[in-house]
């Protein structure tokens, strides 16, 4: 049966896609909701909230504010909550009842805009997407809203885009990637997970950007064409998730967001380049980095064909899709992606 799960959760929506993104730049974050979508983000979706915090807030739409449109009961709370909070700015997020009643988010942000003295933005997540799309547009409206004028290139400075937990599944990788680059004698500078808005502010003065997430591709092109900025797809840390083994004739399948898979591959084949290697993915798979082969999965029956009918030697995946396939004989390399099974790689 189409769309029946029996052994993953539901994926994170775009809304939470969006949150993580903003998560540590300094704003208010508002989520046009009544309640349960902000409790969902905060008890499920984002990780950081058990250990950091930051200023996110339900707009507590009633039924009749939500049926009326009432965006100026929106605009008077936040006029409110941006004279008791010292915020950078204001974001908010849209759900399935903005997206219900036809909010214009245009209209949303002029308001806002006339009534708070911060640079507002707006994303029109509707909650019927999964998290990657919701990233996706909040990566673009974050850079349009804030990247400044064109700066002279820093040598050695090197950006990181889409470094967010739902998709590196690790809250030390930004700083282990930090080391990394500081012992080549170059900077990293990992937006949105340990580096501020004034990162953003000066993002044209870094001499290329690295994209580790599809969700960011995006972003890294609008800043090509804005700065001229170079960029490249790939994950710094991706030799810490490759199991030594012989690959060498061996059909392998990796299941993870597309740019950490592909990133596998490309190890793996290093390796044996006699191998047999498949990407697949729950989430965004960008044209651009497919290659033949590759697949985008819609539900557990997809994933489960794919392993009965695939012969396959070794899969790297999230290990709780280890008993999706109990017959398989293969290896089995445990692949964390927090987006998947709500796991953090060395949270145990």
């Amino acid at each position: 049966m189409r769309g029946l799960r029996k052994y993953l959760t539901p994926f994170a929506p775009d809304q939470s896609g969006a949150v993580s993104v903003f998560y540590e730049f300094g704003g208010i974050i508002v989520i046009c909701d009544a309640g349960g979508c902000t409790g969902n983000i905060c008890g499920f979706d984002e990780p950081r909230w058990f250990e950091s915090k930051s200023a996110l807030f339900s707009a507590g739409l009633r039924d009749m504010d939500a049926i009326l449109g009432r965006d100026d009961r929106l605009v008077e709370k936040l006029a409110d909550a941006a004279t008791k909070l010292d915020a950078k700015f204001a974001a908010i997020i849209g759900t399935p009842v903005p997206a219900v009643i036809g909010t214009d988010y245009h209209a949303l942000k002029r308001m806002t805009e006339k009534k708070v003295n911060l640079p507002i933005m707006t994303v029109d997540t509707d909650g019927m997407e999964l998290y990657d799309k919701g990233e996706e547009k909040a990566w673009l409206e974050l850079f349009f809203v804030f990247a400044g004028e064109k700066e002279e290139v820093i040598p050695g400075r090197i950006g990181i885009l889409g470094m967010t937990p739902q998709d590196i599944s690790d809250l030390r990788a930004a700083d282990r990637i930090r080391e990394r680059f500081a012992a080549e004698g170059k900077t990293a500078v990992c937006y949105g997970m340990g580096d501020g808005l004034e990162a953003v502010k000066k993002v044209s003065n870094v001499e290329k950007h690295i994209v580790v997430s599809p969700a960011a591709l995006e972003a890294a092109k609008y800043l090509e064409r804005t700065y001229g900025t170079p960029y490249e797809v790939g994950y710094p840390l991706v030799e810490e998730l490759i199991s030594e083994m012989d690959y060498s004739g061996k059909r392998v399948l990796i299941v993870q967001q597309q740019v950490i898979g592909s990133a596998i591959r490309e190890e793996i084949l290093k390796k044996a380049p006699d191998a047999q290697v498949t990407v697949a993915s729950w989430f965004m798979v960008k044209p651009e980095l497919r290659k033949e082969g590759d697949l985008h999965l819609r539900d557990e029956e997809d994933y489960i064909k794919l392993v009965e009918d695939g012969d396959f030697d070794v899969i790297y995946a999230d290990r709780c899709m280890e008993r999706m396939t109990p017959k398989f004989g293969g290896t089995f390399v445990d692949t964390v992606h927090f987006a998947v099974s709500g796991r953090l790689a060395g949270a145990e």
